[in-house]
């Protein structure tokens, strides 16, 4: 008989074992993926003792015969027993001493063998999943197309499971797939005795029948498919009327890219369903689209659909959600709800009563601007949910977002906005280019959110950036997209400015800073708690001639996909991209303490209390073969 790894409260806070120890058994710290933590030694009070402990170098390289290259180490480790799990860009599995970083074992799917994935960004992978079989604890990782069992003592593989450990998931979709297509970076979630897994498309993956997003359900002991949920109805499903010209016979992706999250008890499992192929052109699949781009829930025993709602209708801006929901208890009026909060690429909160769907608060429709693109026909209105307001100050973009440190850099960046498409959020791609805010990129990406029950506050980093969307037609003549076919003529897009962010005056981006910013939202009131500046930003706009003798603010903010997590010591730790790990008060963002990194911060960090009671803070940073896992201590 199985058993849970921890105990949980409805708060989602683990259960303490041994003589002080505090594990961090999920990713997201829980089942409830509320990244917060009861570990409490580190403290307002004693926070600025905190030093380097030890680090883990990867040691992964360039490998010249397979043709890849590590990209940024974005892994959130677990750790259980006092050993740390960690993956790697290349997917390896490393077990190392959770107080000194000694390695145990290492275990090696050898993905690099497939050679470099299609994902944008290339080898990069964000974690594992732990499930107890009595006292037998296996790890699991989703790597490529396969799906590994892994002793966790011995970091062997399990033959019972699969076919000699592992299980080939570019098999029971709805259609053949090319494998080298299809992917994982995202850990598996656990229900009982299932393996739930989801699976990442590239954006550049642009054909008729890409790799689909079927959400599938194994056996964790024998690896047999239990049951699968097509994100993408086929015929006669519910939803199916959603993709006009029955577009879903060949419309790919639509993929579960961010992870999972479990309800246990109520036997729920939470889908954040991404975007369908094309991510910036829809004419081939004219429609809202169900359920792209949706909050799913299903029947975690069945895989049947308990509930849906649809966040982006007929999605043209990337804006798949990025990051898995989070499960708290909140009081709302004086009504205890058991909600499910959703964050997004476009800087919404989206809170539901997980049982039913319902809303927590009124969620409208409202008109949004229309597409000239020859084909296309955009949604006349999208979801805005009317509280929690929206986590940046401002989305889209008006002349009034403007740089503004100087006048004449304000004017000139005005003068440079003139040459795009210029609105507010939903602004749709065009052919002249739209500037629209956020990117692709999102004000909150895979890093997601933290919940505290302490406070009621739900944490996250945001990221204020802009992209220029620009459409053209395809010509596989010309294309610079080895991903891309198509057998008629069509239209394709991607964030055009170079490195994605529109600039001006050679580096100074088209929008006024702060470019990143730490958010607490109060989910019992709907409201925004506080707001603050995160992160120093970039020394290059610092030392911009134009801003010479310009007396900057000390927090420009920087932007970056990793989240926060948020601990009973009273803090909110994160990297968020820096080259620092911050810690802040948590109940009033005040920054409290900054830990210098060797290499940029690439992950979300998390915490854990040893047996031998002393609290870490793991973060991993770098990229290509300049990778470290750090962990911060105070002094024993």
């Amino acid at each position: 008989m199985s058993v849970s790894l921890v105990a949980t409260t409805a708060s989602g806070a683990m259960a303490q074992s041994g003589a002080g120890m505090v594990e961090w058994p999920y990713v997201g710290a829980d089942q409830a993926n509320t990244r917060s933590s009861p570990a409490d030694r580190v403290t307002l009070a004693n926070v600025d003792q905190l030093e380097l402990a030890w680090t883990w170098r990867p040691e992964e390289r360039a490998r010249e015969e397979f043709g890849t290259v590590p990209g940024s180490f974005t892994s959130t480790p677990i750790m259980i027993d006092d050993t740390v799990y960690v993956s790697t860009n290349y997917n390896r599995v490393a077990a190392l001493d959770a107080g000194t970083g000694a390695v145990r074992w290492v275990f090696d799917p050898r993905a690099y063998e497939d050679g470099m994935p299609a994902l944008g960004g290339g080898f990069r992978h964000r974690g594992v999943t732990a499930w107890r079989d009595g006292d037998d604890l296996r790890i699991f990782v989703a790597s490529r197309f396969r799906l590994f069992s892994v002793d966790a003592e011995t970091g062997e593989v399990v033959d019972s499971f699969g076919e000699a450990g592992v299980v080939d998931l570019s098999r029971d979709l709805i259609w053949s797939i090319d494998r080298s297509h299809f992917e994982f970076n995202a850990a598996p979630v656990v229900y009982k005795d299932l393996i739930i897994v989801g699976s990442a498309v590239g954006d550049r993956v642009i054909y008729r029948r890409t790799p689909p997003g079927d959400v599938r359900a194994y056996d964790a002991r024998a690896g047999a498919l239990v049951w699968s949920f097509h994100t993408i109805p086929q015929e006669g499903e519910f939803g199916s009327q959603t993709w006009e010209n029955e577009a879903w016979r060949y419309t790919g992706a639509t993929n579960v890219w961010a992870g999972m999250t479990v309800d246990e008890a109520n036997e729920l499992v939470f889908l954040p369903v991404g975007n369908p192929t094309n991510s910036y052109y829809g004419g081939q699949r004219l429609g809202d689209n169900l359920f792209a781009e949706s909050l799913v829930a299903l029947d975690a025993n069945t895989g049947e659909r308990a509930w849906h709602f649809q966040i982006v209708h007929h999605g043209l801006w990337d804006y798949d959600l990025p990051t898995q929901p989070m499960l708290m208890p909140i009081m709302v009026d004086g009504r205890s709800i058991d909600a499910v909060a959703q964050l997004t690429k476009q800087g919404l909160a989206f809170v539901f009563d997980r049982l039913t769907g319902e809303p927590v608060w009124p969620i409208e429709e409202r008109e949004v601007p229309q597409s000239d693109v020859p084909g296309e026909l955009a949604s006349a209105t999208q979801p805005f949910p009317t509280r929690p307001p929206a986590l940046l100050p401002t989305t889209g973009m008006t002349l009034d977002d403007a740089f503004d440190l100087t006048p004449e850099l304000q004017s000139a960046a005005r003068d440079a906005m003139g040459q795009f498409r210029i609105g507010p959020l939903y602004t749709p791609p065009s052919l002249e280019g739209s500037l629209v805010r956020p990117g692709g990129g999102g004000a909150v990406n895979w890093g997601g959110g933290a919940y505290d029950a302490d406070t009621g506050l739900l944490y996250a980093k945001v990221s204020n950036q802009a992209a220029v969307m620009t459409l053209g037609k395809f010509d596989p003549a010309t294309t610079t997209n080895p991903f891309a076919d198509a057998t008629e003529p069509d239209y394709v897009g991607y964030d055009t400015a170079p490195g994605g962010r529109p600039t001006f005056e050679g580096s100074l981006p088209l929008n006024k800073p702060p470019y990143a910013y730490l958010v607490a939202v109060d989910l019992n009131s709907g409201e925004i708690a506080w707001r603050v500046p995160f992160g120093r930003g970039s020394d290059r706009l610092r030392t911009h001639a134009g801003l010479t003798g310009v007396d900057l603010p000390e927090r420009l903010g920087t932007p970056g996909a990793p989240g926060a997590i948020v601990t009973d010591g009273g803090l909110v730790f994160a990297g968020g991209g820096e080259d620092a790990l911050y810690a802040f008060d948590k109940r009033t963002g005040r920054e409290v303490w900054s830990g210098p990194l060797t290499e940029r911060s690439t992950a979300t960090p998390m915490t854990y209390q040893t047996s031998a009671g002393r609290q870490f803070v793991l973060i991993a940073t770098g990229s290509g073969s300049n990778q470290e896992l750090v962990a911060f201590a105070t002094p024993e």
